[in-house]
């Protein structure tokens, strides 16, 4: 049975566990055994060590076939620290056959509201997406020096039923008028794990895909479907600058942000059927759920801003 190591084990990671435990030995790396329960009922072998001090990595040496690597860059500085130590050990020991990295779309920047490719340039326009941008550079590079398959999955704002703006709804934060707002792209947390486990399967060496669904949504429009699937009042819309000066910088550098990612590729060479191919089909089943249970304040859907 080959064996997969997990580097990153958040909500993404544990979709893919479920549906990759009955066709191999599943490993995790954690910093401690906090989390040992909930990874041993997936199945996951937790390996400890700490992306931010490499010689803690030793026990992934030569440890897997397969390495998913879904943590993020550190918080700060102008490269990935994480990327480069993880790619260090790996060096150290029986190389892995593939490597699958989780990027973002961020690293395309501002795009005006135009289409985006694979082949698209770069544009990192946040200290964030930048270090994604190293990760990437640094990932690619050492695939082709070792010759082991790497792939890149540039992933745009993930939402489901418990990854939706209701927070955000709820507290009235505002949304930018139609005529000056950004296009904004998604994918559910359920596709994304079938992507992952896509590329297992067919992912090219040194390729990257953008891992979107098939929306074309402005953001405030995006707010406004949520808000009516969950019967909450639509944001108010403002003048761009406006909204610059009410929202927290985080928050503004992905609403300032316009593009529409293409998918085509990952349709054609992943194989991939997306089960939610839109945020509309998605948001249609949760108000048909909604509307025939009882709800309380309590009872809604965990909030989380995406």
């Amino acid at each position: 049975m080959n064996k997969i190591l997990i580097i990153g084990c958040g909500d993404i990671a544990m979709r893919v566990a479920r549906l990759l435990q009955s066709r191999y030995r599943l490993f995790g790396l954690v910093r401690n055994l906090s989390h040992h329960t909930k990874l041993h009922s997936l199945k996951i072998t937790p390996v400890v060590g700490d992306l931010d001090v490499r010689h803690s990595l030793s026990r992934i040496c030569g440890l897997a076939d397969i390495i998913l690597h879904f943590a993020p860059p550190p918080n700060s500085g102008e490269f990935d620290s994480r990327t480069r130590n993880l790619l260090a050990m790996l060096s150290q020991g029986k190389l892995p056959k593939k490597l699958i990295y989780i990027s973002t779309s961020g690293v395309y920047g501002d795009c005006g509201g135009a289409v985006v490719s694979e082949s698209s340039r770069l544009n990192s326009q946040s200290a964030r997406a930048l270090r994604r941008v190293d990760a990437e550079f640094r990932i690619r590079n050492w695939g082709r020096r070792t010759h082991v398959n790497v792939s890149i999955l540039r992933v745009p704002g993930i939402y489901a039923e418990d990854r939706l703006p209701l927070e955000r709804l709820q507290t009235g934060s505002p949304a930018i008028i139609s005529t000056q707002d950004s296009f904004t792209n998604h994918i559910h947390a359920c596709d994304l794990a079938r992507i992952v486990v896509a590329t297992i399967r067919y992912g090219m060496s040194t390729r990257v895909y953008n891992t979107s669904d098939d929306s074309q949504l402005q953001m405030g429009d995006y707010f406004d479907a949520v808000a009516d699937a969950f019967q909450l009042p639509k944001p108010p819309r403002l003048p761009r600058e406006e909204v610059k000066k009410l929202v927290s910088p985080m928050l503004w550098s992905f609403m300032n942000e316009s593009r529409r990612l293409t998918n085509l590729r990952m349709k054609q060479e992943l194989r991939v059927r997306l089960k939610y191919p839109t945020v509309a089909d998605t948001l249609s089943t949760l108000t048909l759920k909604y509307l025939s249970t009882p709800q309380s304040g309590n009872d809604r859907p965990t909030p989380k801003v995406t």
